[in-house]
Order: C-alpha cells, then structure tokens, then sequence
C-alpha cells in the first residue's frame, strides 16, 4: 500500500493565514488561539486476506478438452457462470476446486453473442458466491480471481478503470450493450469465466477478455457485469437459448459534469456515447451526445434502469424512445435486430 504523506498546519501557521500578520510567541497576544481542524477518522482497513478466503471456494478452475479457464458458483445446485469460448462445443468438461477436488460438470446451455455458459456439476453442496448486481464506480478497488495461465486460486488487484464499455471492434458485429467493466486488475488466459470482485467479496463481474500487450495496452482487461451475467443465465436455464436485441447503441453513465457540459438541462437519463452506422439507434436518428431518458414504456434515469429495460426487449420489437438533444425532448422509435455473432 502506497504510504500516504498527511502535512498537518500547526497553531502559528493558523494565526498567520488568520491574521494576516506575524506569528510570535508573545502571551500577551490577545488573538485566541486556533484550534486544529478534526481529522477524519481513517477507514479500518479492509482485511484481503480473509475476503479472498471467504471467496474461493465459489472460484472453480474449468478444463473444457484442450481449453482451460474459471468459473464463478452462482446458484445452489452446483449451477457454475463461466465464458462461452472457454467450453466450446464440449458438453463434458471438468472442474477443480480450490481445495484441489476434481469434479464432472456438464454444459447445460451456452450464448456466444454475450460469451456466457452455465455449467452443472456433478457434486450439489457447491458454495455459491454473492453477486452484487449494481454497477461499480470507475475507480471502485477490485479483485479478479481466476486460474491464469494454469496458476490454479490465482489473485490480482487493481480498480474499476471504467464501465460501459466494449472490447474494440465488437460493436459492429455484437450487441454493444452489453456494458463491460474495464479493469487494470491483471487478466490473462485462464481467467476467463473467473471473478471480479468488490472488496467485500461480492462478485460485480464475469472475466470475459483482456487486449493483449502487442496491441499496445497495458493492464486492460474486461468483465460481463454481474447483473447482465445473471440475467442470461436465467434466460439459458428457462429455454436454454438467449435472443438479444441489437442497437447499435454505446451509452454511459451521465454525471453533473457531463450534463453541465452539454448544457442538457437535466441530470438523469443515460449518455449516448457512440452510434454504429447503418445500426437501428443510427436509423432511428440517434447520435453521440444524446440523453436517453425514457425506453419503452420506462424511466431510464440510471444506466441500470436503462440496462433493466433493455432486458424486456425483443429483437423486431417496435420501442419507443424519448431522448433529450441541446436541453430539447425528442421522441423516435427504434426496431432492434437480433444480436449475433
């Protein structure tokens, strides 16, 4: 942990800013003297070691024939999350335990456009993790934990360096709502399907993928949030398929600054931050800069309102949209496509 420097303003350094004359020693001064300002009380730290403990045995290791990743224990039942590319087309694959246990699973259903699978292990006493499924603040301190590279229980740190986003060149081809969470906690091969996790042990992410350093980035990694990983492990368990509507569409989280910036005259909604040409958001005019207020039929005041209101739509579905444009309401109506890979 970096040591931090705190400079503390003594009693005579607080008479001259006060008084704006010399500080003496003089008794006879008749200025009262200044008292210290309070500090904050620090915040008790946070025992990682103990978070950690708490949370591996819901981190399992995935070996899938040739492919090896992790998997998240998410539902009583032995009902494993890991990433789609990690299982493949293999329907019997095996898990390890962080105690060492090696146990059969199966695949039970799989989506590649949001590149999530659910797996069942043979053994039903597995202890799921908690899942939080608010998205986190950029910044917000996390732990990824994963099997990288063979490395079985394998633990890096870092924070949130950003929410909303999709891995570059996805977007004209997949869903780009999917609203990744950017990481510079360190992901590798073998974390995939792994947590991202808050430090008080909830899971707020599915690993999914990282940029590669020949690509010039540095400790860039994303997670599918848990919220969505959820959701569509539902949809896989209910009709072992998942349809995901298509826009088009990058949004972000507004904030004061952002809005102030646009001169929007309004603080809720979401930031629409990139449009795909020829995309429905494109047709139905949408463009960078736009405050999504309303979509179908709800509020979208948040980015998780307007994530839960993307969750009750079907491609080929009629949705209106109410947006704000240069402080101005406006309505259009989109018709999604079905998202594929």
């Amino acid at each position: 942990m970096e040591r931090r420097t705190q400079w503390v303003t003594g009693l005579c350094a607080a008479a001259v800013l006060t008084l704006g004359s010399g500080c003496t020693a003089d008794a006879s001064s008749s200025a009262p003297a200044a008292s210290p300002t309070p500090q904050a009380a620090a915040p008790a730290p946070v025992d990682l070691p103990q978070v950690v403990a708490r949370l591996q045995p819901s981190v399992v290791t995935v070996r899938a024939g040739q492919s090896m990743g992790s998997g998240v224990i998410f539902r009583d039942g032995g009902l494993i999350l890991t990433n789609e590319h990690v299982v493949g087309d293999q329907r019997d694959v095996e898990i390890a335990l962080a105690d060492g246990t090696r146990v059969a699973a199966r695949t039970v259903a799989t989506d590649a456009v949001t590149d999530l699978a659910v797996l069942r292990a043979a053994r039903t006493d597995l202890p799921p993790a908690p899942f939080r499924t608010d998205l986190p603040p950029p910044g917000e301190p996390v732990l990824a934990l994963g099997s990288p590279l063979g490395f079985l229980n394998s633990v890096t740190a870092g924070i949130v360096s950003g929410v909303g986003r999709e891995i570059p060149g996805s977007a004209s081809q997949d869903n780009a709502l999917v609203d990744l969470i950017q990481t510079d906690a360190a992901i590798s091969p073998g974390n995939s399907g792994g947590a991202l996790a808050d430090h008080s042990g909830r899971v707020i992410g599915i690993n999914d993928a990282y940029l590669p350093p020949q690509t010039g980035a540095v400790s860039i990694g994303f997670a599918i949030p848990a919220a969505t990983a959820i959701d569509i492990a539902d949809d896989l368990l209910d009709d072992g398929k998942v349809t995901q509507p298509y826009l088009g569409l990058a949004v972000a989280r507004l904030t004061p600054q952002i809005a102030e910036a646009l001169d929007a005259g309004t603080d809720r909604g979401v930031l629409v931050r990139d449009v795909a040409p020829g995309s429905p958001a494109a047709d139905a005019g949408l463009r960078p800069g736009d405050l999504v207020t309303a979509m179908a039929g709800q509020r979208t005041d948040t980015l998780e309102q307007f994530l839960g209101a993307l969750r009750g739509i079907e491609p080929g579905q009629r949705v209106p949209v109410t947006y704000v444009r240069s402080g101005s309401p406006r309505d259009t109506t989109l018709t999604p496509t079905a998202a594929t890979r």
